[in-house]
């Protein structure tokens, strides 16, 4: 039997893409190209240019309140530096988080998860971050059973295995994806340690980086045992060309809008 290249099954995946539906471009950290990220600015904008999802990242706050922001600290986006884990909301909710990416987003606030649901149109997609550990899931459960979010429409993903464990636990209704960058990919162990992850986890789909040396053939048997692939960020329509030529289920990208407009000429 011949052994097809890895370069020989990237182009029949990709011819085989081009019958079928594109993935759905999910926006990261909202339409960040254009908006302050992890922002309601942000998330709105996504929508506005037809994103099919968003992704945001969570953290708990002191007071156990799930807030929407990447880094443990709003140095970078606040310029205040405080630790989100050691600081009650009531602080964080002061801090203007826009003014940093522009003028014209001066006051822009940090979301609660609760908001963020609240502007999640019907039919679009959800991707919830964890940037903490599993010590959030009890919160999340309280807030997605209160604001009766659809599970057919949130996902939980996280590079922290725990947080996908402890998610298939307690939320069993919600789909629960690990991430990775795959950095590791071309080490025949570190490639079969991703594949014993997960499904240590229980994971149902794979976050990973799609500038990783990731192969076709390889995440074609990842999706063959029923898993859903994600690629991230992917922010130009090359490696979005790869991406779909690698049968992804999402792809995750800073400019939704005009990503897509350019997959389509």
């Amino acid at each position: 039997m011949k052994i097809l290249s890895a370069t020989a099954c990237s182009v029949i995946f990709s011819v085989m893409a081009t019958a079928a539906d594109l993935p759905l471009l999910v926006a990261h950290r909202g339409a960040s190209h254009a908006a302050p990220e992890n922002t309601l600015s942000a998330f709105k904008l996504a929508w506005e240019e037809g994103a099919d999802g968003i992704e945001g990242d969570f953290y708990l706050s002191s007071d156990g309140e799930v807030v929407c922001i990447h880094d443990k600290d709003t140095k970078r986006t606040a310029g205040t530096a405080l630790v989100v884990a050691e600081t009650p909301w009531k602080e964080l909710s002061k801090l203007d988080v826009g003014s940093w990416k522009s003028p014209e987003y001066k006051g822009e606030r940090i979301p609660l998860l609760a908001e963020v649901l609240d502007v999640l149109p019907a039919g679009k997609r959800f991707f919830l971050e964890v940037k903490c550990g599993p010590e959030i899931v009890p919160a999340l459960k309280k807030i997605l059973a209160e604001k009766k979010a659809d599970p057919a429409r949130v996902t939980i993903i996280s590079f922290n295995a725990d947080v996908i464990s402890e998610s298939r636990k307690e939320l069993p209704a919600y789909q629960a994806h690990w991430i990775t960058d795959l950095k590791d990919f071309a080490d025949p162990a570190k490639r079969e340690s991703y594949e014993k992850q997960l499904g240590k986890c229980g994971s149902q789909g794979l976050q990973f980086k799609a500038a990783s040396p990731v192969e076709g053939p390889w995440l074609a048997s990842i999706k063959s045992k029923g898993l859903l692939l994600t690629s991230w960020t992917v922010d130009d329509a090359t490696l979005a060309k790869k991406m779909i030529g690698f049968g992804v289920n999402h792809i995750t990208t800073n400019r939704p809008g005009p990503l897509r407009k350019e997959l389509a000429r």
